[in-house]
């Protein structure tokens, strides 16, 4: 169940965490309704859905999907309507420059993923778990150096998707940090 403070919240991606993407041989779902013309949607395993819903957090969506994850993604796994963060129309791609030399490729050591601040001023001081495809280290230090109290930033390989491995990190987690 979705649940508010004291809980942590949960940011979720979808494409990578949810929908994999990458590999071949993808198990499909039957699907129903509306797809946005997104032709990956069949991958979305509606099992995810109660495991989601049984975590002790907030789920909230951290997405380039934005309004269209709640009737496209949400209704297929059966949630409940979630908040869905504010994220840069704008988006500069999977990293940003960190202060520093300029000349640094990206991803890695000086970039930061562009969802990474929008999400710590999200939180607003509250414990939260981010899981993403697209995390790295200059992620978690930063959030480290930046966020007052206990994150997680959890990166899902878009090849597999979320697996028990990963709903146990997060539940572990969840747990040890709520109230």
């Amino acid at each position: 169940m979705t649940r508010s403070d004291p809980y942590p919240l949960l940011f979720l991606d979808i494409d990578g965490p949810l929908i994999p993407f990458g590999g071949a041989g993808y198990p499909t779902y039957p699907l129903a309704g509306d797809t946005g013309g997104n032709p990956l949607l069949d991958r979305l395993d509606p099992a995810l859905g109660p495991r989601l819903a049984a975590l002790p957090c907030e789920l909230v969506w951290a997405t380039t999907w934005g309004a269209d994850a709640n009737p496209l993604v949400g209704r297929r796994l059966g949630l409940p309507e979630l908040l869905v963060t504010d994220l840069p129309d704008d988006s500069p791609g999977p990293v940003e420059d960190l202060p520093g030399p300029p000349d640094l490729p990206g991803p890695g050591p000086g970039r930061l993923h562009w969802k990474t601040r929008c999400l710590v001023a999200r939180a607003a001081g509250r414990a939260f778990a981010w899981v993403d495809d697209e995390i790295t280290s200059e992620d978690r230090a930063w959030v480290a150096a930046n966020h007052p109290t206990p994150a997680l930033l959890h990166r899902v390989d878009p090849v597999t998707g979320l697996t028990d491995r990963d709903f146990t990190v997060l539940e572990e987690w969840l747990r040890r940090h709520g109230s």
